[in-house]
C-alpha cells in the first residue's frame, strides 16, 4: 500500500528560503554556466525542465526536512516554463533526475551531508558536487535505490544529459558529446561572433565566383 501523506491546506510553500543564489562571484558564474549550457543543449527538447537556484518540495507535508534549492537541476518528463517552486506534486510526482551543487566558503560539511541524504531519499538519480577553489569534483549514481559515489569521474558521461566531465590542474570541464565546451556567456558571444565572420567570408568568397550565396 502506498503512503500518502495527510494533506493540510494551511501548510505554506515559500518561493524563496531567504537566502541568496550564490556567495560571490565564482560560485555564480559556474552555476550559470551549467544552468545555461544545459538549456541550450535541450533547447529543442519541450518536456526537459531546468532551473537554478528553485525550491523544490518533494512532497506535499509539513514534517519534510528542507526545502532544498539545488543550484542546478534538470527535470525529465516535465515541460520547460515558469515556476515560483517546484511542487512534485503538481509536476506528475517526477523528481529532478540531476542536481548539481557548486561549493562556496560558507557551505557546512553537515549541510552538504543534507543535501545529499535529500537527493537520495526523494529520487535523484545523478548528483555533482563541484569546488571551484580546490577543483574537487565528485559524482553520485543511483544504484540499487541508493546514490553511490562514482569512483572514476574523470571522463565521466551522464548517463542522463550525454555530457562528460573532464578535470584539468586548473578547474572543471564539461562538454557535450559532439565536442562542445560548456562555456560562459561571453565565451559564447565571441564564438557566435567569430562563426559570423567566418560566415561572412565564406559568403565574400561565393559570390567572388560569380554564385550568390542566397540561392544556395
Amino acid at each position: 500500500m502506498t503512503f500518502i501523506p495527510a494533506i493540510d491546506p494551511d501548510i505554506e510553500y515559500p518561493d524563496s528560503d531567504g537566502k541568496p543564489m550564490a556567495d560571490n562571484t565564482e560560485q555564480y558564474e559556474w552555476i550559470v554556466k551549467i544552468k545555461e549550457n544545459l538549456e541550450i543543449l535541450f533547447a529543442n527538447s519541450p518536456n526537459v525542465f531546468i532551473a537554478g537556484d528553485l525550491l523544490w518540495y518533494p512532497v506535499q507535508d509539513k514534517k519534510i526536512t528542507g526545502p532544498v534549492a539545488p543550484d542546478v537541476m534538470v527535470v525529465f518528463g516535465r515541460p520547460k516554463g515558469r515556476r515560483g517552486s517546484y511542487k512534485q506534486w503538481q509536476e506528475d510526482n517526477i523528481a529532478p533526475q540531476v542536481v548539481f551543487e557548486i561549493l562556496s566558503p560558507s557551505n557546512s560539511l553537515e549541510e552538504m551531508e543534507r543535501k545529499l541524504l535529500f537527493y537520495q531519499r526523494y529520487g535523484v538519480e545523478e548528483y555533482y558536487l563541484y569546488d571551484p577553489d580546490s577543483h574537487n569534483f565528485q559524482g553520485w549514481l543511483r544504484q540499487k535505490g541508493l546514490l553511490s559515489s562514482i569512483p572514476e569521474i574523470k571522463g565521466w558521461v551522464s548517463p542522463r544529459l550525454n555530457i562528460r566531465f573532464e578535470l584539468t590542474e586548473d578547474e572543471l570541464e564539461i562538454y557535450s558529446l559532439d565536442g562542445q565546451k560548456f562555456l560562459t556567456s561571453i565565451e559564447l558571444s565571441q564564438r557566435l561572433e567569430q562563426e559570423r565572420l567566418k560566415a561572412e567570408r565564406l559568403a565574400e568568397y561565393i559570390r567572388s565566383l560569380g554564385i550568390d550565396p542566397d540561392t544556395l
